[in-house]
């Protein structure tokens, strides 16, 4: 299949399709331009600028996000022993799935020259066909979608935090100081609409970067003592110790993977050297980073609230003597996950514009583009499509957020519902065939091994996250 050569100028006044917009050609000699008009030589995409430390800043926004608070709750329950083994397991798990995704990025093809799977979706499809591409694509939207709500649920008890942190300084410990959920829900909803609306990952380096920094910072605010047993948190039976046991297995499950969003990272890679090198690096480095700040998250908290530790950890403490160091550290939150329900909702986006640009190529509401102008940012582009569709997105995913403001509940049921399929066994899958891998051969029992440790890890926390839920939903 012939490649054309778009970076050519083709004449005053000409236009040039590009996701559904059209680009005035007019403009290739104007330096502004040049951006625009640099496109990559392999294929109709724009030249890719990514190295490793921007691969490294949207993993960090994408994975340090709402499962972090979480992490000192799961250790509660798991104790001293089994909680920093399992984030380490965690950790060993994610690193190998993305080691074998991302040997998935480029397929050879001897027609027509490598080809390049710029989404989970694509790699599904090309690799295992268009059944299993359908249970993942819906496995994954869900996921994605539940991401979402998760972010929104934790933004919202992060300003909730905030002001009552603030009111207990300022009339005391013993002060009723109530806030609904809902209101900060619905404004952080809005917030989003807003921030959807710029066009993809390439558009959104300086706001990955910028939720990364926050996310180290609210990483580093505990308190100072030690505190908490081997065995954990002691269960009132043996049913519900295992129950909470498993519920945080399933926050650990959602704290860690960013398999959805991997490969749509890698695409933004430049190369030479080739992408995979570069994103096993950046894996090594995101996920020991991530490592780092669970470790300090999860036992340094526990280490100060012993027994008593809260399932969201800065939202669950009052520190009123240090009022404003929760305040910074639940705004640092709210600024940080800002950015990280983008890096996951832009994949949805890109699959759904994607798809609708496939099955209907003429439709005007992809061709007819708008400006969006904002004060002191750039002017975004965009269509009635990409504006209604994210709108509905956001929308949809605030109002459930309202009706189940559940935090562990919630990341538990959404990290060990996926972590199998999505983290697990769909990459083992898949590398399998991009590999050739032989049945029964020493690699292929390795990697099966590593798939069924995988099932077993998510039935549980599934289990567990289900039955919290539905207890806190009775309660």
């Amino acid at each position: 299949m012939p490649i054309k050569n778009l970076g050519t100028h083709v004449g005053p006044g000409k236009e040039r399709k590009m996701g559904g917009e059209a680009i005035e050609e007019e403009d290739v000699d104007d330096p502004k331009s040049s951006l625009i008009c640099s496109f990559d030589s392999s294929d109709d995409h724009l030249r890719r600028t990514g190295t490793k430390w921007t691969a490294v800043a949207h993993i960090v926004a994408g994975v340090i996000g709402a499962g972090v608070l979480s992490l000192a709750w799961s250790i509660a329950q798991l104790g001293w022993i089994l909680g920093p083994l399992c984030i380490l397991l965690f950790a060993t798990i994610t690193l190998i799935s993305s080691a074998l995704l991302a040997d998935c990025y480029r397929h050879p093809d001897p027609e027509h020259g490598p080809i390049r799977n710029k989404s989970f979706m694509d790699a599904a499809k090309l690799y295992l066909g268009k059944k299993d591409q359908l249970i993942i694509g819906v496995m994954a939207q869900v996921g994605l979608y539940g991401g979402a709500v998760a972010y929104t649920v934790t933004a919202a008890s992060s300003v909730n935090a905030i002001l009552k942190a603030s009111c207990h300084h300022r009339e005391g410990p013993d002060a009723l100081c109530e806030y609904g959920d809902s209101f900060y829900i619905l404004l952080f909803g809005f917030i989003q609409i807003l921030v959807s609306q710029i066009p993809d990952f390439h558009s959104m380096r300086w706001l990955s970067v910028s939720a990364a920094v926050m996310s180290f910072s609210y990483s580093f605010i505990e308190n100072g003592t030690i505190k908490g047993s081997m065995t954990g948190v002691p269960g009132s039976d043996l049913s519900s110790k295992l129950w909470a046991a498993f519920t945080a297995l399933g926050d650990i499950a959602f704290s860690y993977p960013f398999s959805l969003i991997l490969l749509e990272i890698e695409d933004t890679l430049k190369s030479p050297p080739p992408e995979n090198k570069t994103m096993k690096a950046a894996s090594v480095t995101a996920v020991s980073i991530t490592t780092f700040f669970y470790i300090c998250c999860g036992c340094v908290g526990y280490a100060a609230f012993g027994d008593d530790t809260p399932g969201n950890l800065l939202a669950g403490i009052g520190f009123y003597e240090h009022y404003w160091l929760v305040g910074f550290a639940n705004a640092c939150i709210v600024f940080h996950l800002v950015g990280g329900y983008q890096i996951y909702a832009q994949a949805v986006f890109a699959t759904a514009e994607r798809l609708f640009t496939e099955k209907y190529p003429n439709s005007r509401l992809l061709e007819k583009s708008y400006s969006v102008h904002f004060p002191w940012l750039s002017a975004l582009r965009t269509n009635l499509f990409r504006l209604s569709f994210r709108t509905t997105y956001v929308a949809s995913a605030t109002a459930i957020a309202i009706y189940f403001p559940y935090f562990n509940s919630v990341i538990g049921v959404l990290g060990a519902v996926n972590f199998w399929p999505l983290v697990v066994y769909f990459p083992v899958e898949m590398y399998c065939v991009q590999r050739r891998i032989e049945a029964w051969s020493r690699e292929w029992i390795l990697l099966r091994a590593f798939s069924i440790t995988g099932l077993i890890i998510s039935v549980m926390g599934t289990i567990g996250s289900i039955e919290e839920l539905i207890s806190a939903k009775l309660s």
